[in-house]
């Protein structure tokens, strides 16, 4: 049986703050493992609301927190930022959310509340499977 072929067109894969906080909480390479679950090509889009949450952690939080979302900043600049205009959005998640419909994009997220609300309005969703590897939920 022959390999599949490559679908030509560039994935978009919207990433949530928790998203950066895997390779330090559970060992993963994010990147490698996103290669392997995706098998195509693939842009990690990082929104400018996302970001200021991290600064804002990397700023404010607890010591401990502050180093993580410091960490987490780093790996953002493996990621393409897009400035989206939150308008009335006040809630990061919302933003995410408005902006994964728009683009018809993956997220990849966490945060059990935030992939249900994704997953009502069949949003493909990546996230961390017993603590050792990604798995998507949805089709893509």
């Amino acid at each position: 049986m022959a390999a599949k072929p490559e679908r030509k067109e560039t994935l978009k894969v919207i990433l949530d703050s928790n998203a950066l906080f895997v390779p330090l909480k559970f060992k993963i390479d994010i990147f490698g493992e996103l290669e392997r679950l995706l098998n195509r090509r693939f842009d990690l889009i990082l929104l400018s609301a996302v970001k200021r949450e991290l600064e804002t952690l990397a700023k404010k939080g607890s010591p401990k927190l502050r180093r993580e979302a410091a960490c987490a900043l780093r790996l953002t600049e493996k990621c393409r930022l897009v400035e989206v205009d939150a308008g009335s959005l006040v809630d990061v998640d919302d933003v995410i959310v408005k902006a994964a419909a728009e683009w018809k994009a993956v997220v990849f997220t966490n945060d059990e509340q935030l992939r249900k609300r994704l997953r009502d309005i069949s949003v493909p969703v990546i996230y961390v499977r017993q603590k050792s590897r990604l798995e998507i939920d949805g089709l893509i």
